[in-house]
């Protein structure tokens, strides 16, 4: 979404775009962290996500839950059966977004999902309410450039970027399509494959992250097979910010009982593994 789209009469601020020249005057990377809206349950999931900017977290991904994901590796699909057995849909997930504005208006937060629950909500209509919860962009994995303009003309209305991936596979001269509906940050998808894997080797990923740069003025992010805090330290060094994700919502999964509901654990081992992450980048550029 470029500046120009933006609509003043609708848009107050662009928390993104505050937070990227925040941690550019710094000079450090950002911590984006996801988490699923729902899981274990709304409540749980709602402390969880409070919790995240104290811990550290720059960036908030909130995951909406969808049965049949493309991307998402088993961590994170199991997260959404969970969230979903639990009752959590997409209004659910706009509501719990915007409990998480009632106590701070400050932190970025992208809703991360599939395109369909949103076409059968109505994109005009998602967009309006996703902006009025407090959404400041969207990451639709399986919604290519040549079909975002449907979607993407309502969140230019509303001050809603839409965020796109990059991968390895993406060629210089698929790149200037990806860009051209791009806004927020571009997300580069170290790996071929699903979220959880194996990690990216960091002169593969430098050497990429070089290669878009020569594009775009945009921040970019790195995910994808992130665990620990050497390695987000490493993709700090790299990129604007990197993401994590599975190894999040592993440490949800590992603290639940053996019924599936949550314990003393379930937002304390989370926020602590933020924590660690958030130490390792700073230390990364401190």
């Amino acid at each position: 979404m470029t500046a120009a789209a933006l609509s003043p009469a609708v848009i107050t601020r662009d928390r993104l775009a505050e937070r990227f020249a925040r941690l550019k005057a710094e000079n450090r990377g950002g911590l984006v962290i996801y988490t699923m809206a729902g899981d274990p349950d709304a409540a749980t999931a709602l402390e969880i996500m409070k919790g995240l900017p104290a811990a550290g977290a720059d960036v908030i991904e909130l995951g909406m839950p969808f049965s049949d994901p493309m991307a998402d590796g088993p961590a994170i699909q199991a997260a959404a059966l969970r969230a979903l057995k639990d009752g959590m849909t997409l209004q659910r997930t706009l509501d719990t977004l915007r409990a998480f504005r009632d106590g701070d208006d400050d932190t970025p937060v992208v809703l991360m999902g599939y395109y369909n629950p949103i076409y059968q909500y109505g994109p005009q209509r998602f967009a309006e309410a996703a902006r009025a919860a407090g959404c400041d962009a969207l990451i639709i994995v399986d919604l290519p450039p040549e079909e975002a303009p449907e979607l993407n003309e309502h969140l230019d209305r509303v001050g809603i970027h839409l965020i796109f991936l990059t991968t390895p596979t993406t060629t210089a001269k698929r790149l200037p399509a990806v860009l051209k509906e791009a806004g927020g940050f571009l997300y580069y998808v170290s790996i071929t494959g699903i979220t959880g894997a194996a990690s990216a080797a960091e002169a593969d990923v430098a050497a990429a992250v070089a290669g878009i740069r020569a594009h775009t003025d945009l921040p970019i992010a790195v995910g994808f097979g992130i665990r620990t805090p050497d390695q987000a330290a490493a993709f700090a060094r790299i990129a604007d910010a990197a993401v994590v994700g599975s190894a999040v919502v592993a440490q949800i999964a590992g603290s639940l009982d053996a019924d599936g509901r949550a314990t003393a654990e379930t937002v304390t081992k989370p926020l602590a593994l933020v924590q660690a992450l958030a130490g390792g980048m700073r230390a990364a550029r401190g």
